[in-house]
């Protein structure tokens, strides 16, 4: 199904258990289980005893899989991956567009962050830093402006008690965050402590 390792391996035995194949492999064993409830590599043929055991096949699907995400493939693309991969009538045209999809997202979050930092720059910029409880950095987080700013990811999964009400029913967006620079900018925007 897989192709196999490129790499000649004659000081490896297999099967192997979880522990050697995540080793093998370069990921921990809890990642193998996760891998395998995910359903992106196959639940382990197990022994009499119940220890899972591992094939050179298995080894290099999770090293492709971890390779996959150190690119920052997400789950969904590495299950296409996998499944381009395994599928000897594939055209390369298929991977390539799943790799340009990953570049122009990749682009689009690298062109956030350099935003966030900008921003954190222009704030960072205009606080002392000393004595003073006065502190810019607070106050601008604080403000009206503050509430167009994008909430992460991460702050929109936590459960609903633990959210942090926004006065405004309007959703935090990428021309908020603009908005919320540009007006940086302006005089009195940031106040000088």
């Amino acid at each position: 199904m897989f192709p196999q390792s490129s790499s000649p391996e004659n000081h490896v035995a297999y099967p192997m258990n979880i522990g050697e194949a995540a080793h093998a492999a370069g990921v921990t064993a809890k990642m193998i289980r996760h891998y395998e409830s995910l359903g992106l590599i196959a639940e382990a043929s197990r022994t009499d005893a119940g220890y899972r055991q591992y094939t050179a096949r298995d080894v290099t699907v999770l090293r492709f899989i971890r390779q996959s995400r150190s690119l920052g493939f997400a789950i969904r693309q590495i299950e296409q991956l996998l499944g381009l991969w395994a599928d000897t009538q594939r055209e390369s045209r298929d991977v390539k567009a799943l790799a340009r999809e990953h570049i122009a997202d990749l682009d689009r979050k690298m062109a956030e962050m350099a935003q966030m930092k900008a921003a954190l720059e222009t704030m960072a910029s205009a606080c002392h830093g000393d004595q003073r409880a006065d502190c810019p950095i607070l106050r601008t987080l604080s403000s009206d402006a503050a509430a167009a700013m994008p909430i992460p990811k991460r702050a929109e999964k936590q459960p609903r008690a633990d959210r942090t009400r926004r006065n405004d029913a309007t959703p935090p967006t990428h021309g908020g965050l603009m908005a919320w620079m540009h007006g940086l900018g302006s005089p009195g925007a940031i106040g000088h402590a």
